[in-house]
């Protein structure tokens, strides 16, 4: 059996336990609805992150520049040696989200806890209430890493190539058109067309976890994959919604199974299905069109 590409990305929730007081470790965590997880109950000395205010631009739809990233991780007293571990609800949606954009930010030393909040409360492991006692620290404002990160232009000119993957993570009624959101989602942000990008395959985030939150082994991930015809020679871009679920799958790929050339489009369908002129496929996938002009 394969072992994982970086088995070092990941740690058990028996690890987070025993470092939990361990001042070079720093617990983060982050929930699709943090007043009902964090708020309720956490890991001892967690610190709670909104994905919403403390990880997107509020006035624009980016991440937060490096300034803010900096300003963030000073906040929590996170210093640039320090081990950040995330972990969160939904199977670590927007952990995996938070993970990449630490990446992106050239944080060295990133991990999730396998499993997230789902695996720790099967397993009877306590929570607290008490927020933990923060010294600020002083974060240097970071160069970004764009080699993780794929933008609207890049996707667009990669439509009808046949030298790239385009994964799409969403549920097949998503990929398809029949919906535009997952239904807890419908009426928030969405977009105007449903369907998927041209040439795209469809492999939701949700295969590549076990039934306790945790990921597939390695040998079960690239089946999963390959089977779908994603070839681990080509570059792969992965998108979704908003950009958190195909975090999860970015995550997958690289550092469980070693696909160095693989980036995250976090504009995602939110930006892909609002796009003036961008082409758009129905239904399970039909012939891949050829790539429209990007000026």
């Amino acid at each position: 059996m394969a072992d994982y590409a970086h088995p070092e990305a990941l740690v058990s929730t028996g690890w987070v336990a025993e470092h939990a007081s361990d001042p070079k470790v720093k617990i983060v965590e982050v929930d699709v609805e943090p007043a009902k997880g964090y708020a309720v109950g956490h890991v001892k000395n967690a610190i709670g992150w909104n994905w919403q205010t403390d990880l997107c631009d509020t006035t624009i739809r980016d991440l937060i520049d490096p300034k803010a990233f900096a300003q963030l991780a000073s906040n929590a007293g996170i210093k640039p040696d320090d081990t950040v571990v995330f972990y969160g609800d939904m199977n670590n949606w927007f952990a995996a989200w938070a993970f990449w954009q630490f990446k992106y930010h050239g944080h060295k030393d990133v991990k999730l806890m396998n499993g997230g909040r789902k695996k720790w409360e099967a397993e009877g492991r306590p929570y607290v209430t008490d927020k933990p006692a923060i010294s600020k620290s002083n974060y240097p404002v970071p160069s970004s890493d764009e080699t993780v990160r794929s933008y609207r232009d890049e996707v667009i000119k990669s439509v009808g190539g046949k030298n790239i993957n385009l994964v799409d993570v969403r549920s097949p009624d998503e990929f398809t058109g029949k919906i535009l959101a997952p239904e807890a989602l419908i009426g928030k942000e969405g977009a105007q067309r449903g369907g998927h990008i041209p040439g795209a395959k469809n492999i939701p985030w949700s295969k590549a976890v076990n039934d306790d939150g945790t990921f597939k082994t390695a040998d079960e991930l690239k089946k999963i994959y390959t089977d779908a015809g994603v070839d681990f020679g080509k570059p792969t871009i992965a998108y979704c919604r908003i950009g958190e679920r195909s975090s999860h799958t970015w995550f997958v790929l690289r550092y469980l199974l070693g696909q160095n050339n693989v980036k995250n489009y976090d504009g995602s369908w939110t930006e892909w299905g609002n796009l003036v002129g961008a082409p758009i496929e129905k239904g399970e996938g039909a012939a891949t069109p050829a790539a429209p002009k990007c000026d």
